[in-house]
């Protein structure tokens, strides 16, 4: 792996300088056309055969080996989030109210250089390898979906992804055999009551009172309803009933998430659900609306691909800490690629030793130690080719 490792260390500037120009020009999900096109360009100039608009605005590049093997892809997402950028940096968005606040532009700044150097390298490896940059990861339904629909895992043997992960120190790869991101749903709550004069409330059904009576029994559900054996989550994210200091509400509006490992778990959610929404409602004389959206399934790494994983990472320098996790309650759409063909997601630790406050992702001052793309690359870069070499090996024994 030395010549891939001193690829990587000499394109390190540039990784770090295109990682900045994306961070500067972000795009949200399903709006990313320049971020698209600006992969694909580097690709052309690479002479990489690519193609674009793969389910929607996802570009698949290839990679060819000296013969003819295994099929190993790589995944990154490249779209942004609706939030403003509130960090003192140079490279700061120039976009106002969007902003790479997960790390989506490391993780395309990494896969784009990690393809460069195996590129120059093919001669010296067998197989093929598909680099996926997938829009969309953040916003249900999510990019993966369609561009495995439009093809992108044809062929596919094993699949490897990575998220640069701010909260946990630099040096750490964390992995997990089976579970490691849960299913992420959403749901919403309209409830349609009476609204009238602040004075005189006896005259109304107040929507506030009783989508607040919701919030606190909703809760119960997680402390008194699930099994504490299960892991489940019900958020309220956003409570809506925009009215004059002296009018009572006729609506008020719930939005949340669920998040749950087991699908009896989470099927079992949301029956409560409905069973608490119809009852408060009914009691309060009052109609509602009840939506809910299945988002991801839960991420569940296979073991064989994730054994390779920790040998692999063990062997890199600047891996200090191989850390088996514990499951996540973030989702990720990577599950579906998990679905089809054998594969592991890890976790790249990208919180530096020298920062003093670290902000969590999706936070508005939201940034990363860059060396953290080093490393994804490398251990990326180097789970693939030993995954191709053992399969080579494989097949001149038989």
């Amino acid at each position: 792996m030395s010549d891939l490792f001193t690829l990587l260390e000499s394109y390190f500037p540039e990784m770090v300088s295109t990682r900045r120009y994306l961070h500067e020009h972000p795009e949200l999900s399903f709006k990313e056309y320049e971020t698209a096109k600006f992969i694909q360009n580097f690709y052309k100039q690479l002479g990489i055969t690519y193609q674009s608009n793969v389910g929607g605005n996802g570009v698949v590049a290839t990679i060819h080996g000296r013969n003819p093997g295994k099929t190993i892809a790589l995944r990154a997402d490249f779209d942004a989030l609706p939030i403003q950028d509130e960090k003192n940096v140079p490279y700061a968005s120039k976009v106002p109210g969007v902003m790479h606040a997960c790390g989506h532009d490391g993780h395309t700044a990494t896969l784009l250089y990690l393809a460069k150097a195996l590129n120059e390298l093919k001669e010296h490896w067998n197989g093929k390898i598909v680099l996926i940059h997938q829009h969309a990861e953040e916003y249900a339904p999510g990019g993966a979906v369609s561009m495995i629909a439009d093809g992108c895992l044809n062929g596919v043997d094993e699949i490897y992804g990575t998220h640069l992960w701010a909260i946990e120190d630099l040096g750490t790869i964390g992995y997990r055999s089976g579970p490691i991101m849960a299913a992420a749903d959403r749901f919403s709550i309209t409830i349609q009551g009476q609204g009238g004069h602040g004075a005189e409330p006896h005259r109304t059904k107040d929507s506030i009172v009783i989508a607040s009576q919701l919030v606190m029994a909703l809760q119960q559900i997680v402390s008194r309803e699930t099994n504490p054996i299960d892991t489940a989550v019900l958020s309220i994210g956003s409570f809506e009933a925009k009215n004059a200091f002296n009018v009572i509400a006729d609506r008020a509006t719930l939005i949340g998430t669920v998040r749950t490992f087991k699908k009896e778990t989470q099927v079992k959610v949301k029956e409560q659900m409905d069973r608490i929404i119809k009852g408060i409602c009914f009691a309060n004389d009052v109609t509602y609306e009840f939506k809910y959206d299945d988002g991801y399934p839960p991420v569940v790494n296979h073991e064989k691909e994730t054994e390779l994983l920790v040998q692999v990472a063990a062997s890199i320098d600047e891996v200090t800490h191989v850390k088996e996790m514990d499951p996540k309650m973030g989702g990720e759409d990577f599950a579906y690629y998990l679905q089809k063909v054998p594969g592991t997601f890890f976790f790249t630790g990208a919180k530096s030793p020298n920062t003093l406050e670290t902000y969590p992702h999706h936070h508005p001052k939201f940034d990363f130690d860059e060396k953290a793309m080093l490393i994804a690359a490398k251990t990326l870069g180097s789970v693939s080719l030993k995954s191709l070499m053992s399969s080579h090996k494989l097949v001149e024994q038989k």
